[in-house]
C-alpha cells in the first residue's frame, strides 16, 4: 500500500530523483561489497600474522627450556633478571609441555586452558605430528570465552633419549578487537559517506539535467510562429550536447514542414481561386446576357473547360499527397527500362515533328529493372513533354539508357532554352514554375510528382542546365530481381 503511495508522488518520479537513487544505490551496494571484502582481508592478515606469532614464540621457547638429570623439563631462566623476566611472561602465558603418553609436566596453570592441557587432545596432535610432519596449528576457545591459537610440535632430548610434546600459543583477544574496531568504524563512515554522496549525487544531477531542463522549456515556448526555436549548446560535446542538437535539427525540419505547408494552403488556394473565378464569370455572363442557344452553349463549353483544369489540378494534387503519404500501390516487376522508354519516344514522334524537333533515343543493351511500370511511364512521359515543350523549332531531344553497376541510368536532355542556375535547387519543388512568357506553362506539380516516384523506387534524379544551352535529367534506378511475381509496397515521400 505504502509502495502505491510513494509511486504517486510527483517527487518519486522524477528523473532527478531516480538518477540520484540508483547512484546511491550502486555505491551503497559498492561500499557495503567493500566492507565486506576488507573484513575477510583482515581477518586473514590477522590470522596469518598471529599464526606466524605463535610459531616464533613457540621458537622463542625452546632456549628457555632445560632437562634435569632425570630427563624432566624446567624453566632455566634468573628471575632476578628483569629482561628475561619479561621475555618469558609472554611465553608462560599459554604453553603446555607433555610427554608421549599426554602427561603434563609444564603448564600454564590456567583453569581456562583446560582445552590446551586435555590428554586426548595432547595425543590427537601427538598423532597429527607423527603422520603429517610438521606442527599443528589450533584455535579454541577458553572457559574465559576468549579465543586462542596455538602451535604444537614434538621435541627430541638428546641426553636422555625422550620425546616432549611442546604447545606455545596467544590470546586473540586483541586481534578480535581490532577486527571490531574495523566493523564498528565502517558502520560509522557508511552512512555518513552514504548521505555526503547523496547530497552530492543530487546536486550533480541536477546539474546535468539543467540541458534536459532547457529543453523542456523551449518545448513549451514552441508554437505555431516559432518553430524554428533553437537552443544553444553547452560546448561539452556529450551526450545532453547531441540531445540539444538533435532537437534543434527535429525544430528546424518542423518549421521548414510547416512553411511547406503553408506555402502549399496557399498555393493550391491560388491555383484553384483561378478557374473557379474564370468558371463563376463565365456562368454569371450565360446568365445574365445570353440570349441565344449558341451563346449559351459557347459559355457552357468555355466552364467546361475550366473544370477540367480544376479536376486536373486537384487530380494532380491527390497523387502528389498520395505519394507523400505513401498510400499509392506500387507493383513491381521486371521491366526492360530501355524498351519501355524507345516506345514513348516513338508514341511522342508525331508532336516532336509538329514541333520540328528531332527526338532520338540511343539504343543501348537491355537494362532490366525491378520497377512499377505504371509509375515509370509517368516519370518518362513528364520528363519527354518538358523537354519537348521548352525547347525551341529546330532543336533536338534525346533519350538513352545504360547501366552502370548496380544502377540503372535514364538521361533526357533536349538543346531548349535552358533553366537559369539560381532555379536549379527548386525546380522539384510543388507549385514552382520558372518564370516562363509561354501561356501554356503547368501547374508546377510534375516534376515534383516525377522526384517523388525516383525516391519511391530507391533512386534520385538530378537536373544539370544552362541558360541558352539546354537541359539534361538524369534518373538513377537500382538494378534488382524480383522476388515474386508481383510485389506491392509503397511510396514513401
Amino acid at each position: 500500500m505504502w509502495l502505491k503511495r510513494l509511486r504517486q508522488i510527483r517527487f518519486y518520479r522524477t528523473l532527478r530523483f531516480r538518477l540520484a537513487s540508483i547512484f546511491i544505490l550502486q555505491l551503497a551496494l559498492v561500499l557495503v561489497l567493500v566492507g565486506f571484502v576488507g573484513t575477510k582481508i583482515l581477518r586473514s592478515i590477522l590470522d596469518n600474522q598471529s599464526e606466524q606469532i605463535v610459531r616464533e614464540q613457540l621458537a622463542a621457547l625452546k632456549p628457555w627450556i632445560h632437562f634435569n638429570e632425570n630427563g624432566e623439563p624446567y624453566w632455566f631462566v634468573d628471575h632476578t633478571d628483569p629482561e628475561e623476566e619479561a621475555e618469558i611472561s609472554g611465553l608462560e602465558a599459554v604453553y603446555v609441555i607433555a610427554d608421549e603418553q599426554g602427561n603434563i609436566r609444564l603448564d600454564s596453570a590456567d583453569p581456562a586452558l583446560d582445552y590446551l592441557s586435555d590428554r586426548q587432545n595432547i595425543l590427537s596432535n601427538i598423532r597429527k605430528i607423527r603422520e603429517y610432519g610438521e606442527p599443528v596449528v589450533q584455535v579454541f576457545t577458553g572457559k574465559d570465552r576468549i579465543q586462542y591459537q596455538t602451535v604444537a610440535n614434538l621435541w627430541t632430548d638428546t641426553d636422555h633419549h625422550r620425546t616432549w610434546y611442546v604447545a606455545e600459543g596467544r590470546s586473540l583477544a586483541e586481534d578480535k578487537k581490532i577486527l571490531r574496531r574495523f566493523e564498528y568504524e565502517f558502520l560509522i563512515f557508511l552512512p555518513i559517506a552514504l548521505i555526503a554522496c547523496a547530497a552530492v549525487s543530487w546536486y550533480s544531477a541536477g546539474r546535468a539535467l539543467t540541458a534536459l531542463q532547457s529543453v523542456q522549456r523551449a518545448a513549451e515556448k514552441i508554437t505555431g510562429s516559432n518553430l524554428g526555436l533553437q537552443i544553444p549548446q553547452r560546448g561539452a560535446n556529450d551526450e545532453l550536447d547531441r540531445l540539444i542538437g538533435s532537437f534543434n535539427e527535429m525544430s528546424g525540419r518542423l518549421k521548414s514542414s510547416f512553411e511547406q505547408i503553408r506555402q502549399f494552403s496557399t498555393d493550391v488556394s491560388h491555383e484553384l481561386r483561378t478557374p473557379l473565378t474564370a468558371i463563376q464569370g463565365q456562368l454569371e455572363v450565360a446568365l445574365f446576357t445570353t440570349n441565344r442557344p449558341d451563346q449559351l452553349r459557347e459559355a457552357i463549353e468555355n466552364a467546361l473547360q475550366d473544370v477540367e483544369r480544376l479536376t486536373s489540378l486537384v487530380r494532380a494534387l491527390l497523387l502528389l499527397s498520395q505519394s507523400e503519404t505513401g498510400q499509392i500501390p506500387m507493383h513491381k516487376g521486371e521491366i526492360d527500362l530501355n524498351e519501355l522508354v524507345s516506345d514513348f519516344v516513338d508514341q511522342f514522334q508525331i508532336p516532336a515533328e509538329a514541333n520540328h524537333l528531332q527526338l532520338i533515343h540511343v539504343s543501348h543493351e537491355p537494362v532490366v529493372c525491378e520497377i512499377d511500370r505504371t509509375q515509370i511511364e509517368r516519370v518518362i512521359t513528364n520528363l519527354l513533354s518538358n523537354a519537348l515543350k521548352y525547347t525551341p523549332a529546330g532543336g533536338w531531344v534525346r533519350t538513352s539508357v545504360h547501366r552502370d553497376g548496380r544502377t540503372a541510368c535514364l538521361v533526357v536532355e533536349d538543346s531548349g532554352v535552358g533553366i537559369p542556375r539560381d532555379h536549379l535547387p527548386h525546380i522539384f519543388d510543388r507549385f514552382y514554375r520558372v518564370p516562363d512568357p509561354n501561356p501554356e506553362k503547368g501547374l508546377g506539380l510534375g516534376l515534383s510528382f516525377v522526384a517523388a516516384i525516383v525516391k519511391a523506387h530507391g533512386g534520385q534524379i538530378q537536373v544539370f542546365s544552362e541558360i541558352g544551352q539546354g537541359t539534361k535529367f538524369e534518373v538513377s534506378l537500382p538494378v534488382g530481381t524480383v522476388r515474386e511475381t508481383v510485389e506491392t509496397s509503397t511510396l514513401n515521400g
